[in-house]
């Protein structure tokens, strides 16, 4: 008998808090990347960081187990932007980082967000083609608290 993976998104609760920060900051450490202030704030504190200011944290769970998270954040134009989004190297290719931008975008469009928004790094080549799959276009540059930005995207809603 072959038993198949249970895999679910689910919102972020108090137990996910030791996920989230390892998921971070090994996407981080992957990219090469530091782990800048607005980083360590968001990994070390998602409550008051994300949550408590109107902001979303979805997990992907395998079998229980956090492996994949993003957050969605309110953003001052009415949209909402994504962001700190990756899955672990040992659940890529089953389809959840697809999962965590549909759970976003369907939050977005509840909230009645008119765009979902991202920066990311040229250099997350995969990251970036999902991205373009899910429908996101290119901005220009715009001011980033991140160095590693250099990529700007958006999605009408």
């Amino acid at each position: 008998m072959t038993v198949t993976p249970e895999l679910m998104i689910v919102p972020y609760r108090p137990a996910h808090r030791a996920g989230w920060q390892a998921l971070n900051e090994a996407w981080l450490a992957a990219g090469g990347f530091a782990v800048e202030a607005k980083d360590r704030k968001a990994i070390d504190d998602p409550e008051g960081a994300i949550l408590a200011i109107g902001g979303h944290i979805f997990i992907a769970e395998r079998d229980g187990q956090a492996v994949g998270c993003c957050a969605l954040l309110s953003m001052a134009d009415g949209g909402r932007e994504v962001a700190k989004m990756t899955v672990s190297p040992q659940a890529r290719g089953l389809g959840l980082a697809r999962r965590l931008l549909e759970a976003c975008e369907a939050t977005a469009r509840a909230a009645g967000a008119h765009r979902l928004y991202l920066e990311t790094s040229s250099t997350l080549a995969p990251a970036r083609a999902l991205y373009d799959r899910f429908g996101f276009t290119p901005l220009p540059p715009a001011p980033s608290p991140y160095v590693r930005c250099d990529v700007w995207m958006e999605k009408p809603l």
